[in-house]
């Protein structure tokens, strides 16, 4: 390829299959019930059966067997001003309204307690998943265009209950991981039609991982729980094309396979749960991600080789949430949580596809009481991110965003115990 087009492949590579993975990807809406309280005390509040996803130790604390399905509505509010550009263009081209389409997260789960000591579990969820779309003529198609990530997490454990205070679990986790990336020419000097598409990636992989849990009853209404998920690995096997012409040293629609490797991160949380008095539990947790593991992200092409390497330089980040709930009567329980969720994201590699930042959640809720074997839980979270100011570049043009990130999310879940 001649040294043009090897640059607007390359650097179309660089800044948008890593943005599948270049910001934090990680999803907190694995149940309804823990919504309402800003997901604090998740490893230590067996509520239902969505324990499976948070800290299967606590599948003893329910009898018989328990199911719960649940849906999330994300509606993301990310919106970006144009704030620069070296390249004559004025930078209000860039101003973009609306990055993120709304999403529907589901999950379900599944536990059975056998006796006083045994109980096993089952839950299909997603724990990281993402989605930004720009128009085909933006301007800086470059860093901009689509990009998709959606896993799915099918795990199995097992709980044992040591005595009245112990309990420990193990649990195997399968993921399946599916990515699209696209990304178009933008802005250019050799007459190519701004959505000329410079990237077309696609590619799937499974990986396999596992998690432990540990509860800890202190007493009649306090407990502590702990909930460890291992790293998954990720081997992205899929196609590269992209639709510049063969005469500028494109690949002119030709396909050909390609991989990229990703390891998902290790996860961590602490919690504890104490009850008042009959009516009003608090509850609190923090939670790790090891995201350090994310430090450089390097695709290969057949026939062409190493398209790009990129530094990500991502830190561990920790959430920490505080919630409560409260007995108004028989049939009604109310919910309500705050969370201060850290980015992982180094600054100096900000990105427009998903443009990070540190984040609040103002969480309420309720749980109705159906009958004496079934209920309704649902929740609403307002998440409130910093604005931030940063510079991205392409090959050829820097651009300079000021970016908004907000987001509402609504659920709804149904459990029954048999």
């Amino acid at each position: 390829m001649n040294k043009i087009m090897t640059g607007l492949i390359a650097a179309g590579a660089i800044l948008s299959s890593s943005q599948v993975m270049a910001a934090a990807f990680q999803l907190a809406e694995q149940n309804v019930s823990g919504l309402g309280r800003a997901y604090a005390g998740e490893a230590s509040v067996a509520d239902d059966a969505s324990v499976v996803s948070r800290n299967p130790a606590l599948m003893g604390s329910m009898s018989g067997t328990n199911i719960s399905a649940a849906a999330m509505y994300v509606l993301p509010d990310v919106s970006l001003s144009g704030t620069s550009t070296n390249n004559g263009l004025p930078a209000a081209a860039l101003n973009d309204n609306s990055i993120a389409p709304s999403a529907v997260v589901p999950a379900a789960y599944i536990t059975h307690r056998y006796n006083d000591q045994w109980s096993i579990g089952a839950g299909i969820y997603s724990q990281f998943g993402l989605s930004t779309e720009f128009e085909d003529d933006y301007v800086a198609g470059q860093i901009a265009g689509n990009t998709e990530i959606v896993t799915i997490n099918t795990g199995v454990s097992v709980a044992y209950n040591i005595d009245k205070q112990w309990s420990l679990a193990f649990g195997l986790n399968h993921v399946y991981a599916d990515a699209k990336v696209v990304r178009r020419i933008g802005a250019n000097a050799s007459g190519l039609d701004f959505a000329t598409q410079a990237v077309h990636l696609e590619g799937d992989d499974q990986g396999f991982g596992w998690n432990v849990g540990v509860a800890y009853q202190l007493d009649e209404n306090s407990r502590l729980g702990f909930h460890y998920r291992s790293e998954t690995d990720i081997n992205f096997d899929g196609t590269f094309s992209n639709d510049i012409p063969a005469v500028a040293g494109g690949l002119q629609g030709q396909v050909l396979p390609g991989n990229l490797e990703l390891t998902l991160p290790a996860i961590a949380e602490v919690s504890g749960s104490h009850q008042l008095n009959e009516k009003t539990g608090v509850h609190f947790s923090i939670l790790w991600t090891g995201w350090n593991s994310f430090q450089q992200l390097a695709a290969e092409v057949d026939k062409v080789g190493t398209v790009f390497t990129k530094e990500e330089n991502f830190s561990n980040s920790l959430r920490f949430s505080v919630g409560a709930d409260y007995q108004w009567n028989d049939a009604l329980k109310l919910r309500a949580g705050m969370a201060y969720d850290e980015s992982p994201a180094d600054q100096n590699h900000l990105s427009i596809s998903i443009p990070d930042t540190d984040r609040i959640w103002y969480s309420f809720g309720a749980e109705m009481q159906l009958s004496k074997q079934a209920s309704v839980d649902v929740g609403l979270s307002l998440l409130r991110g910093k604005t931030k100011h940063f510079v991205e570049a392409d090959k050829f043009s820097e651009w300079g965003f000021r970016s908004k990130g907000h987001a509402t999310v609504f659920g709804v879940q149904y459990n029954h115990q048999f």
